[in-house]
């Protein structure tokens, strides 16, 4: 649950600075606005599904290791997934592919950085290793 609500705000966050700020001042970038409407709120949904599958997963994959490549490729994976899965959809212009990515990765590493301190405040149990 951590994980999910750390990357539901910061997904907020940064689809308002996206909408008020980027699609504003940036015309092939038009894209990135957002309206309040059903459609917003499936998307913060998905987010909030993703974090709460990136939080359960992260605990397996770091278990009580303190290696930051699993750490780190735990977030890259996660992130470029979720920022290519427009790719399928529609061919998007390359601004919006990298904005998307850079979106999806920057969640998904508040997540981790969320799951990291509620983990040394021992909030979260790690798994043990084999």
């Amino acid at each position: 649950m951590i994980a999910a609500l750390a990357l539901t705000v910061t997904y907020i966050a940064i689809a308002a600075i996206n909408s008020l700020v980027l699609a504003v001042e940036f015309e092939t970038l038009r894209g990135l606005q957002i309206s309040l409407d059903s459609n917003l709120l499936v998307r913060v949904a998905i987010a909030f599904l993703s974090g709460f599958l990136f939080g359960i997963t992260y605990r397996y994959v770091i278990r009580e290791d303190e290696n930051s490549h699993l750490k780190d490729g735990a977030v890259l994976a996660f992130g470029l997934v979720r920022g290519l899965a427009p790719v399928e959809a529609v061919q998007p212009i390359t601004w919006l592919l990298a904005i998307f990515g850079i979106e999806s990765i920057l969640c998904f590493w508040v997540a981790r950085l969320a799951l990291d301190w509620a983990i040394e405040r021992h909030w979260v149990k790690l798994f043990k290793s084999a």
